[in-house]
C-alpha cells in the first residue's frame, strides 16, 4: 500500500508549486497586480483624478455647478 496523502489547501499548494511552479508563481503575480490596480483605481477616483489642468477641448460650467469649485487654474500649482 502507498502512504496516505495529505489533504487540504496547503498540501495542494505545495504539490502545485512542485509540479507547475511557473503557473503558480504567475497566478500569484497576476492576483497581486489586479489587487494593486484596484487600489490605484480607487485612489484615482477618490482624489478626483480626472480633473486635469489642461484639456483637449473647452468645458463650460455654470457658476452654480458643484464641479466648478474643483476646476484647477494656473494659480493652483
Amino acid at each position: 500500500m502507498s502512504a496516505p496523502t495529505a489533504r487540504g489547501t496547503t498540501s495542494l499548494l505545495k504539490r502545485a508549486w512542485n509540479e507547475i511552479p511557473d503557473i503558480v508563481g504567475g497566478s500569484a503575480l497576476a492576483i497581486a497586480g489586479i489587487f494593486m490596480a484596484g487600489i490605484g483605481l480607487a485612489n484615482y477616483y477618490a482624489k478626483d483624478g480626472d480633473n486635469r489642468l489642461y484639456k483637449t477641448s473647452y468645458v463650460v460650467f455654470r457658476h452654480d455647478d458643484p464641479r466648478a469649485k474643483k476646476v484647477r487654474t494656473d494659480e493652483d500649482d
